[in-house]
Parts: C-alpha cells; sequence; structure tokens
C-alpha cells in the first residue's frame, strides 16, 4: 500500500524543482543572529588581541614613523582645503543673520567655538574615515587575498604586531594633530570671510576669536579625536585582516569600512557630547 504522505511530498519536492520555476526559499533567521554574534565574538578577540600585542616586542618603530607619515602628512593637503572652505562658508553664511541682530563683532568667537568643539574634529574624522580608513581597509585586504600575512605567519613573523598595532596607532596619534590644523586652517578662512565684506585685523580678529575659548572647549574636542582615530584604525583594519577570498573582498573591505568608521565617528561624538555636558553644566 502507498503511503499517502510519501506521495504527497514528492509532488511538493517535484513542483518546487519543477523547470522554469524557482524553488521556495525561507530566509533563515537563525543564521542571521549566528553570524551577527560570530562577527561581534570575532571583533572582541581581535580588540583583545591588539591591547596584549602593543606591549609585547618586537616595537615597530620604523613602521609606526611610515605610518604615521602616510596617515598625517599625506592627508595634509585634503584636510586644509577641506578646512579652510569650511571655514570660509561658516562665516559667508553666518554673517548676513547676526548682522541683523546687531551682533556681527561676535562673528569670530561664534566660528571659533563652533569650529574647535564640533565641526573641525567630525569632518576631520570623516574625511580620514574615508581616505584613510579606505586605504587601510584595501591594503590588508590585498594582503591577505595574495597571502602574504600567511606567508609572514609560516615565515615566524608577527604580522599582527608589524601591520595591524603600527596602522592602529598611526591613526589614533594622528587624528588628534589633523584636528588641531584643521582648526587653524578654518579659522584663517573665517578671517578671509570676515574680509570679505569689512576690514578686521589679523590681530583683532584672532583676539576675539581666542578670547572667547576655554580649557573646557579645547581639551574634550582633542580626547574625542582620539577615540576617533583609534576607531577608523582598528575597525579598518579588522575589516581588511579579515577580509574574504578574491577581488570582490578588497571592494567589501574598503567599502565596509568607511561606512561603519564613519557612523561609529557620529555614534562617539553623541557619547562625547553627552558625557562633556555632565560635566560642563
Amino acid at each position: 500500500m502507498n503511503n499517502p504522505l510519501a506521495e504527497i511530498t514528492a509532488k511538493i519536492n517535484s513542483a518546487t524543482e519543477a523547470p522554469g520555476k524557482s524553488p521556495i526559499k525561507v530566509k533563515n533567521t537563525d543564521n542571521i543572529f549566528e553570524s551577527f554574534f560570530t562577527e561581534v565574538a570575532t571583533f572582541s578577540m581581535f580588540f583583545g588581541r591588539f591591547f596584549k600585542e602593543i606591549i609585547q616586542p618586537p616595537y615597530e618603530i620604523n613602521e609606526l614613523a611610515k605610518q604615521s607619515y602616510l596617515v598625517g602628512y599625506k592627508s595634509l593637503s585634503l584636510v586644509g582645503i577641506t578646512g579652510f572652505i569650511m571655514g570660509l562658508v561658516l562665516t559667508i553664511q553666518s554673517r548676513p543673520t547676526l548682522a541683523e541682530f546687531g551682533a556681527e563683532s561676535w562673528l569670530p568667537a561664534m566660528i571659533s567655538v563652533s569650529i574647535v568643539r564640533e565641526i573641525g574634529p567630525v569632518i576631520t574624522a570623516i574625511i580620514c574615515a574615508g581616505k584613510v580608513g579606505s586605504g587601510i581597509g584595501a591594503e590588508l585586504a590585498s594582503m591577505r587575498v595574495t597571502e602574504q600575512i600567511d606567508a609572514m605567519e609560516v615565515s615566524g613573523t608577527n604580522p599582527f604586531n608589524y601591520i595591524i598595532v603600527t596602522r592602529v596607532l598611526a591613526t589614533t596619534l594622528m587624528l588628534p594633530l589633523l584636528t588641531v590644523f584643521n582648526d587653524v586652517i578654518s579659522m584663517l578662512g573665517s578671517f578671509t570671510g570676515v574680509n570679505i565684506k569689512g576690514d578686521v585685523s589679523f590681530n583683532l580678529y584672532f583676539a576675539q576669536a581666542f578670547g572667547q575659548l576655554s580649557f573646557t572647549d579645547v581639551f574634550p574636542s582633542i580626547i574625542k579625536t582620539i577615540f576617533f582615530g583609534f576607531t577608523i584604525g582598528i575597525i579598518a583594519c579588522y575589516k581588511g585582516y579579515f577580509a574574504n577570498k578574491g577581488t570582490e573582498g578588497v571592494g567589501e573591505a574598503a567599502n565596509s569600512s568607511v561606512v561603519i568608521t564613519s557612523l561609529m565617528v557620529f555614534v562617539i561624538d553623541i557619547i562625547a557630547v553627552q558625557v562633556t555636558s555632565l560635566f560642563i553644566e
């Protein structure tokens, strides 16, 4: 006697596998959660290994200096041009509004506080996330695809210390310096914007600009740029170090590095603003 249940099952399977008809696919939510928690666990171990390797010799001073040069010096032109335009445009846009209330003399102070507190650090971090983060992610992914990292491991060297630690430290150290440079160039751009329709001396402008700045404006902005730089470096290195095989993995590593680091910059900035407001107010 034939089994009715077996016949029904066979008909369903034949219908779903019939030519010209795509089989019914059910999305497995368990795999999504499993991959997410696996990614979190892998990044946590990668994060912990960084702090373990940073204190262990050998110390790659030459490679750190090279990466600092690539991260810092090679980004000066882009950061400087962006900062000058940012200060110039912000001044030109803000001047008419302040002039309506007769508060045009407050323009240098307003621009300086806005740039030093918020605009300068965030814009510099976004620039580095796009330029430096994508470069590190693509470089390490290429090394993984071409098996250069595997060759270093087989030869007995420590690729993590040479590749990861130096790049993360370079971004952590250079981003605060780039932020200070960006702030100064933005001030010069603002000075140029003020003198387009006015006549303010160099000494008077910067006396008004720096006169309103305090320690509570400068110190928190510098501290959060350290976290910005560390986040950009560690995420870009992680994405590149664990890139998938093939040329597609290089593009995915570069793209995901930029997207995630840019998002994390805003998340860290929100946390920094909340923490700073607790101590200042």
